[in-house]
């Protein structure tokens, strides 16, 4: 089986072309990982009606600059922004600008940086001003969603144990998931395989080894699934003009489960601070 696997200079890859990390660089994904979720802490503060999307990417902008590190998304393919911000029926890839924020919306802050040569990839939701009721569920169940998906990684199983949990789970809330963007691997790059579905069958899929480093990001529309993206190439919305929601760590597979590397050390993962 070993013959098999294609190697090179910076490890193992399986024939399915996922890279295998050492057990040291889980403290490199963690340094990343953590700074990403500071910055997703301390930025909450500033989420409130009257503030431009903007303005929260200046913020963003410039805690990651303070802590010597580099946006893996400025620059990226041409994107300008160290963030992007999904407002209510947009699904990813927001682009901040001088949008002001109303009260009641619901907005996913995603952000990537780049510490010592390794990726630290997450977003959560927040909400300006008072949360409405038909918000508030979808941001729970796919907070949720992602929770049943990590609870799914260990050795042994697939990508596709991952993808069935988080469906069967949204779609028992009568909601949907999108299939139009995955989670991905990553390490010492933005985006490298596999490609994380958040839907499938169990059982399917490459099967998950102890090294594999990935995100688990479920995008969870309150209408149907289907999304389209607008004219500046970027901007993805339900095609619907339904509520859109999205949570997203990096996990790294361990000998019995799964490590998070971009748990919030504030406990402010969800937007009502009460759990990671």
């Amino acid at each position: 089986m070993e013959r098999d696997l294609k190697q090179d200079h910076r490890g193992r890859l399986t024939r399915d072309g996922i890279r295998i990390h050492e057990p040291d660089d889980f403290a490199g994904m963690h340094k990343a990982g953590h700074l990403a979720a500071v910055i997703l802490d301390e930025v909450a503060a500033l989420v409130r009606p009257g503030v431009t999307t903007g303005a929260l990417d200046d913020f963003i902008t410039r805690r990651i600059e303070e802590a010597g590190a580099t946006s893996a998304t400025i620059g990226y393919k041409g994107y300008r922004h160290a963030s992007c911000i999904s407002v209510n029926h947009v699904v990813c890839h927001g682009i901040p600008g001088d949008k002001i924020l109303k009260d009641g919306d619901i907005l996913n802050i995603d952000v990537t940086v780049i510490v010592d040569g390794w990726y630290g990839d997450t977003s959560r939701m927040y909400v300006a001003g008072k949360l409405g009721r038909k918000a508030e569920r979808l941001i729970q169940v796919t907070h949720d969603a992602l929770m049943r998906g990590i609870e799914m990684v260990r050795p042994g199983n697939t990508f596709g144990d991952i993808g069935h949990a988080i469906q069967s789970f949204v779609e028992a809330n009568r909601m949907s998931v999108v299939r139009d963007f995955c989670g991905h691997g990553l390490g010492r790059v933005f985006h490298a395989p596999p490609n994380v579905l958040h839907y499938g069958r169990a059982g399917t899929g490459p099967v998950l080894e102890e090294g594999m480093f990935f995100t688990i990001e479920p995008m969870v529309n309150l209408g149907r699934p289907e999304t389209k993206v607008l004219s500046d190439d970027w901007t993805a919305v339900t095609r619907d003009k339904s509520l859109s929601a999205q949570f997203e760590h990096s996990v790294g597979v361990t000998k019995d489960g799964a490590e998070i590397f971009t748990l919030s050390p504030a406990g402010r993962f969800h937007p009502t601070f009460d759990t990671n």
